[in-house]
């Protein structure tokens, strides 16, 4: 088990410095990710600190990442990205 740093009151995980789940802070945990949360991640994938998208799609940040590497993977990630670019 990895070794949990608390400060204010927040579980971090001390090898990677990540938020560990906190309720108050990942509502959507569990919940899938819905096409507009996938074009928002993708679309900002470059640009926003992953930690702030996950934060913004009230998901961890661990989760935001798997999902963009299963995206990648199944070639689907630049399909989301390119719909968040004709929203613009």
């Amino acid at each position: 088990m990895s070794e949990i740093i608390t400060i204010d009151g927040i579980d971090y995980t001390k090898s990677n410095k990540r938020m560990r789940y906190n309720s108050e802070f990942h509502e959507n945990h569990g919940n899938p990710f819905s096409k507009d949360d996938l074009i928002y991640m993708c679309s900002m994938w470059d640009s926003m600190k992953k930690a702030d998208i996950a934060m913004a799609l009230g998901k961890t940040h661990g989760t935001v990442l798997s999902k963009a590497y299963k995206l990648r993977k199944n070639g689907l990630f630049d399909y989301y990205r390119s719909l968040g670019q004709t929203c613009r």
